[in-house]
């Protein structure tokens, strides 16, 4: 499918840049996301152009490029500092070259959007804030309605920076940014840059350029370590241990054989494979520890988390005790859109760029139960954990149709309906109603066999299978009124089935049980 989740992730790898050679893997992935707004009410005490601030305490460790830090210093003109040194000095406005750059004035710096802002006239405020419940705290700095220099009161900039405890993600929430083009070209950069400027990572059109924009947003997430397992669990007593059961680890590390795979308190004995943990293990560190698990040789560091599951960690209005989709104690383990958040600190599940806390609403339109979770195509999947939520073949995100990275804002028939709500409206693919039942697919849900019927006068030359999350899992070509597709090799979930007909394509949504 075109414009899928996984196309709108950039993994931004530049090996040759302004005359210097950089041969590095860029550790950070850049994603679309909803933009919403933070809070925070502390001001940042400096108001002098070009100037850091004194050391801010984020009040949790977070790793960036590898390193791990406890405190930041905020520029005046838009961007998070990492480095000690900085605080209370100069920091520099003039810059022209892209990013990534030895030569870049900044490093070590996430760029929420780095631009020569003048805050003198305090006429706009800088504060930040620390909101949300440990493991899972936000450290959110806020630039609200400051003046760009040289243009003062005529270009304004609202910008929030976002830093994720525990997952060590960064967001950039532009509000609004105003273009200044008569100072310093314009230029403004969005993006995360490393301690030498050798590694940068900046979304689509937000590298170093004259730009201007509103309610868009970006995230940086690391990539994960491929070696490391995390187990969350809901504290039952509210003192910081629990029984963990590792078979739901044992089941996840490795499905095919998951007995054979043991648990060890420390690295060398995961090794060896000696002075096993008995399977259903009570941490012995009150609500963190760290063991270590040996699956077919390979050896996965396991962290154990114990959390106080009557917050609401992403602030979703879901329950965090709801977000175990698959019940199987471990809230770590269900992520709806593949994207690497679990579903109980992502704050848009699945990945539709639709905030949860709009698809979470209570009151079905097209059901008699007023008490109901919202469900747009009754399909048995609630918007807030459905990519399609009108059930027309479109995913939710493909009907951002104005490209500005918010489907609740299109609607292309004017009937005051948004078009991902709206089964009339999906464009670029043919509604499937035309074709009355001539097209038809069963059993589902299935488990097995996915048949489908062919009652036109059309040949079918093509069908392909694709996961929730766009991958394409299945592709097999088709002459046959009557054909069938072979799913028992997937896993469970919802999945969507793209059928060439002729000169048409037909999208139809199916679940595997």
């Amino acid at each position: 499918m075109k414009n899928n989740y996984l196309t709108r992730i950039i993994v931004v790898l530049i090996l040759f840049c302004c005359g210097n050679s950089v041969n590095a893997q860029n550790p950070y992935t850049v994603t679309a996301i909803p933009s919403q707004a933070y809070s925070a009410v502390q001001p940042v005490a400096f108001t002098i152009d070009d100037t850091y601030s004194a050391q801010l305490p984020l009040t949790f460790d977070f790793n960036f490029f590898g390193n791990t830090y406890s405190q930041v210093a905020v520029s005046t003109n838009g961007y998070i500092d990492f480095r000690d040194v900085l605080a209370n000095s100069f920091s520099p406005w003039s810059f022209s070259t892209t990013i990534p750059n030895t030569s870049f004035p900044v490093k070590n710096s996430f760029l929420g959007c780095f631009h020569d802002m003048n805050n003198s006239d305090a006429d706009g405020t800088i504060t930040y804030g620390v909101t949300g419940s440990a493991p899972y705290r936000k450290f959110v700095v806020i630039f609200n309605n400051n003046s760009q220099f040289s243009c003062n009161l005529l270009a304004k900039s609202s910008i929030q920076m976002i830093l994720y405890e525990t997952l060590n993600i960064l967001d950039s929430q532009i509000i609004k940014k105003e273009l200044c083009p008569n100072w310093n070209g314009g230029n403004a950069v969005i993006g995360v840059i490393n301690s030498d400027g050798s590694i940068a990572a900046t979304p689509p059109g937000r590298n170093t350029s004259a730009w201007e924009t509103e309610f868009e947003a970006w995230r940086f997430t690391p990539l994960s370590s491929i070696n490391t397992y995390y187990f969350t669990k809901c504290d039952g007593d509210s003192d910081g241990f629990e029984t963990f059961n590792l078979q739901v680890a044992q089941n996840d590390l490795w499905s095919a054989n998951p007995n054979a795979v043991s648990f060890h308190s420390t690295f060398d004995d995961a090794l060896s494979q000696t002075n096993a943990l008995s399977i259903n293990y009570t941490n012995i560190a009150v609500t963190t520890e760290t063991i270590y698990a040996n699956a077919n040789g390979a050896i996965f560091t396991v962290l154990l988390k114990v959390v106080d599951c009557a917050n609401d960690f992403d602030g979703d209005t879901v329950a965090t005790t709801d977000e175990d989709l698959n019940a199987d104690t471990n809230l770590a383990n269900d992520d709806t859109d593949t994207d690497g958040i679990p579903d109980f600190v992502d704050n848009d599940d699945d990945g539709d760029l639709v905030l949860t806390t709009e698809e979470y609403v209570f009151g079905n339109r097209n059901a008699q139960n007023p008490n109901s979770i919202l469900d747009t195509d009754n399909d048995g999947i609630p918007n807030y954990r459905d990519n399609d939520d009108d059930g027309d073949g479109v995913l939710t995100i493909n009907e951002d149709y104005n490209a500005n990275n918010n489907p609740a804002d299109d609607d292309a028939n004017s009937n005051g309906i948004p078009d991902y709500l709206d089964s009339a409206v999906a464009l670029g693919i043919i509604d499937t109603q035309l074709l009355g039942n001539s097209i038809v697919i069963y059993p589902n849900p299935t488990s097995d066999i996915l048949n489908i019927e062919n009652k036109t006068n059309k040949a079918i030359s093509n069908i392909a299978v694709y996961a929730i999350n766009g991958i394409l899992v299945k592709e097999q070509k088709q002459r046959n009124a009557m054909n069938a597709v072979s799913v028992s090799d997937l896993q469970s979930g919802v999945y969507f089935v793209k059928i060439q007909l002729s000169d048409q394509v037909l999208n139809y949504k199916f679940i595997i049980k």
